[in-house]
């Protein structure tokens, strides 16, 4: 029997879909795209997948949503969170859902796969793992900030207590894309 090699990617930046798209179409999976969680209930009308890539944040919605629908129409199914804004929290969830992995962007083809061949788990892995460093920390919460205010630097200012000209220097030194 030779194993489902069916993709859907349910990923809203249309560029970032199309090129997970190629990239597995050369490993030999048949993929369809979704942009949204609308999308992917009409794609499970017409069939079904061995395999899902999500993005975490789908516009203004919650790719949760996205692997709990999935996962109730096929527990069997092996499901890739992908993710800009890694968090515990929202890693817990997204396995509880039904998830196989959680990876934070940027994750590339090799690594998706991987985690679809790690559904498992390992009790080996290693406890040591560097830690993510307070620059980066700081990066990523303002990066959040910024989404969550609509890129409004005094707004997101204001939310993370900085004043406006602090958080527009930070910009200046790494923009955000």
């Amino acid at each position: 029997m030779t194993p489902d090699r069916s993709l859907i990617v349910v990923e809203d930046d249309a560029g970032f879909a199309r090129t997970l798209k190629r990239s597995f179409e050369r490993r030999g999976y048949e993929v369809a795209l979704a942009a949204s969680i609308e999308d992917v209930r009409n794609a499970l009308e017409e069939r079904s997948f061995g395999h899902a890539v999500v993005d975490l944040k789908l516009g203004g919605a919650s790719g949760l949503a996205c692997v709990e629908l999935l996962h109730t129409h096929d527990p069997e199914m092996l499901i890739v969170v992908l993710t800009g804004f890694a968090s515990i929290s929202t890693a817990v969830e997204a396995i509880k859902l039904g998830a196989c992995h959680y990876l934070a962007k940027p994750s590339n083809t090799d690594d998706i796969e991987a985690a679809f061949n790690k559904a498992e788990g390992n009790a080996e892995v290693a406890l040591d793992a560097r830690p993510t460093s307070i620059k980066t920390l700081e990066w990523e919460r303002i990066h959040q900030t910024l989404i969550e205010t609509d890129f409004n630097i005094s707004e997101a200012a204001r939310r993370l207590g900085m004043h406006r000209r602090t958080l527009a220097r930070k910009l200046e030194k790494r923009p955000v894309k």
